[in-house]
């Protein structure tokens, strides 16, 4: 046989295989298990804030604890559907934001409720009123922007999708147009975890099938070109931008099957490694992480069924709480500035001494403890944890696009918030206002 024909041959049997999706290294049973058992103690802890995603990682989960998990379902219901006597009780129900219902929302199809009931459906009216005002606001402001965010704008129709309800085609054209124009940045960089999300609802809606021809096409090379960023954005490590908005870019490539070059197992070694050496401690990246361990996406939530599901997890001593951080005996110093450009001084710049162990959090309360009315700090609840909403009476503003930025020293940008970071002795920290 001729060489060519053989060459041809070959090809022919290797494309004859099925695609290979990006796989769980094995031997890391143990360590995964553990993830899932922390996110239990989680579910489990009325003093930690209520999050839907940590109920969806467990609902995607192989392994079950019913119970616990319909307990947690519960307490959700509570804060997101109170009944009118409770509401009554309790006065004016604060109505959650478009992220937070979102969430609510692929939570309740994790859970395969009835979607079809008053209240339900009314929620589902809801979200799709908090998409069209978020839609109105890119319209109306020059800057094109949503009331919240695109990672917020993304999981709204990503959770209407996976629901299988027909989005208002502005709504998506909105999103397309934003991909296009590169608005998924914090700062002039790429931020992997909205590029992951908008690709995770541009799949789901490629796969919906109640879209027009043009409009899917549209959706198709969005899908590509999102894909292409987060390969792009990976590093020499195998993380995607950072190893904690990895999770949510492997979840893209699981969704969009991705199997080209060594890509998956390259993320997922680097995802493994950090697992095992503590590094995921904030609730809403171990929840994201989870699901891809198990080779899944949030896109499997449109095809649960709640059936013959494993009700074998228990909580297990052996594994240590992987959050619990043990403050030392030992005093540690750490400088702490605040910046304010272009005020050409610093706002503040002194010495705080702290247990070791703190976190930057605990330091920046000890810092106010020490100067009354001199350093002044404000936080914001979010299910990422506590948000450095103000400084020095100074307030990070949605509208102006302006956050306090978190640096070490001169100008490395910290990668957890200020409950998971824990300074070093004699590191110096810079709080900046800076736009985003």
């Amino acid at each position: 046989m001729e060489p060519r024909m053989l060459q041809l041959l070959f090809v022919l049997h290797v494309l004859a295989f099925p695609v290979q999706l990006c796989e769980i290294p094995r031997g890391n049973p143990a360590l995964i298990k553990c993830l899932n058992m922390e996110l239990l103690r989680l579910s489990q802890d009325l003093s930690e804030e209520l999050n839907p995603s940590v109920y969806l990682a467990l609902r995607l989960s192989a392994d079950h604890s019913l119970e616990k998990e319909a307990q947690y379902l519960q307490r959700l219901k509570n804060v997101f559907q109170p009944s009118a006597s409770s509401s009554k009780a309790g006065g004016q129900q604060k109505q959650p934001n478009t992220g937070r219902l979102a969430l609510y929302l692929l939570a309740l199809r994790a859970a395969c409720q009835d979607m079809e009931r008053l209240l339900e459906r009314r929620l589902v009216t809801r979200l799709k009123h908090h998409l069209h005002k978020e839609k109105e606001q890119i319209a109306f402001k020059r800057n094109g922007r949503p009331i919240t965010s695109y990672y917020q704008y993304s999981l709204g129709v990503l959770a209407l999708c996976v629901h299988g309800k027909k989005i208002d085609s502005h709504v998506i054209q909105k999103l397309l147009n934003a991909e296009q124009h590169n608005k998924f940045t914090h700062g002039s960089k790429l931020s992997v975890d909205t590029t992951a999300m908008a690709g995770l609802a541009f799949a789901c809606l490629k796969q919906a099938n109640l879209y027009e021809p043009k409009l899917v096409a549209a959706i198709s090379l969005a899908v590509q070109r999102v894909t292409n960023r987060i390969l792009q954005a990976q590093t020499t490590r195998g993380t995607f931008g950072n190893i904690f908005s990895s999770p949510l870019a492997m979840q893209l490539l699981i969704a969009t099957r991705m199997s080209k070059k060594p890509v998956c197992p390259k993320g997922m070694d680097a995802l493994l490694g950090s697992l095992e050496q503590g590094h995921f401690q904030n609730p809403m990246i171990m929840s994201q992480l989870l699901p891809v361990l198990d080779g899944k996406s949030y896109l499997d939530i449109a095809t649960m069924e709640c059936q013959a599901e494993q009700d074998t997890l228990e909580l297990d001593t052996q594994c240590p709480g992987a959050r619990t951080v043990i403050l030392g005996t030992k005093m540690i110093i750490v400088q702490l500035a605040v910046e304010h450009p272009p005020n050409p001084e610093t706002l503040y710049n002194h010495s705080i001494q702290v247990l070791s162990g703190s976190s930057l959090q605990d330091m920046l309360r000890t810092a106010a403890e020490q100067g009354p009315g001199h350093f002044t700090f404000e936080t914001q609840n979010t299910l990422h944890g506590p948000f450095l909403a103000a400084v020095m009476g100074v307030k990070a503003s949605n509208g102006e696009r302006r956050y306090w930025q978190l640096l070490q020293a001169p100008d490395t940008s910290l990668q957890k918030g200020i409950s998971d970071y824990h300074p070093q002795d004699g590191e110096s920290i810079i709080l900046k206002f800076s736009p985003w």
